[in-house]
């Protein structure tokens, strides 16, 4: 596995054969043209459910009828993600609270027009023990003590936030000291959330994930053999507990991408074969700002 610069794709060599090629994203923040994957590859994968799709849709719907609705439902909606959209709206040099989440709709839509399969990494819902771990997180979010420690979420806000502001990391040259502030508060965001879930829950979340995505590689492998890649959209700050599920090496998962459709389901589909290719094309410059 690579250690790049934070800002870098980082690349997970499957001992199976192939790589995974993690892209982290700030959401609602449109990426610089520099820090778009160029990294070549057969496939993309989405740590959702194939539902983030009709989500999207139903976004760029709202924002046709009235620009920048969902930005403001989502500050005035309060909680953790609300405090990370009042911190985006203080940043002058950079692009945020664009919605649908630019980046990876982006890719979403670049895979789509070039035939690239799609892996929709979070199980169904109907998935028993994805299920079950919807339910132990729900429990473990609405316990009492977390309930109590909600009630100064803006102390707790600020420790968070101090801890990553202390090991902010400076963007690429000629990019604007915004990204590096907006890396910072979604990092704060995102422990913040890992707080109140339990570090078992996490643990057993980015298993599963590692567990599919593994499962999703195989199945590029069927096509490209040994160099199969894919691209894996997720959450910057998530990298780190990504990478940590990955080499554990947990039993893979099956997955099977439909490229007619760019949804993954689990069984009886047999895959199409598609062409690899730069992540970024001539004429998808574009994308991120229609998104």
């Amino acid at each position: 596995m690579s250690t790049p610069h934070r800002w870098s794709d980082a690349v997970w060599e499957d001992p199976d054969g192939g790589r995974l090629v993690l892209h982290g994203t700030l959401p609602t923040v449109v990426y610089p043209n520099a820090l778009r994957p160029r990294e070549s590859g057969h496939g993309l994968a989405l740590l959702e459910s194939p539902d983030v799709v009709d989500l999207w849709e139903q976004e760029e719907a709202d924002e046709a009828a009235s620009p920048g609705v969902n930005f403001d439902v989502g500050l005035v909606s309060g909680g953790v993600f609300g405090r990370y959209l009042e911190g985006l709206a203080t940043l002058d040099e950079l692009s945020v609270g664009r919605y649908p989440d630019p980046e990876p709709r982006r890719l979403h839509r670049n895979a789509e027009r070039h035939d690239r399969p799609v892996y929709f990494i979070e199980p169904l819902a109907e998935d028993e023990d994805w299920s079950d771990y919807l339910t132990e997180e729900a429990r473990a979010v609405s316990h009492w003590r977390k309930l109590l420690g909600m009630i100064r979420t803006g102390k707790r806000w600020k420790r968070h936030l101090k801890h990553h502001f202390l090991t902010a990391h400076r963007p690429p040259k000629g990019i604007t000291a915004d990204l590096s502030s907006a890396d910072v508060l979604a990092s704060t965001w995102w422990s913040f959330t890992a707080w109140l879930s339990t570090p078992e829950l996490n643990a057993r979340r980015d298993q599963r994930y590692a567990q599919r995505l593994r499962g999703a590689l195989a199945d590029l492998r069927q096509l490209h053999g040994d160099e199969a890649a894919l691209l894996v959209v997720h959450h910057m700050p998530h990298r780190e507990a990504l990478l940590e599920a990955l080499n554990a090496l947990h039993p893979v998962e099956a997955m099977v991408a439909d490229t007619s459709t760019t949804t993954a389901t689990q069984a009886g589909v047999e895959p199409t074969p598609s062409e690899g290719g730069d992540f970024i094309n001539a004429g998808d410059e574009g994308l991120l700002e229609e998104a």
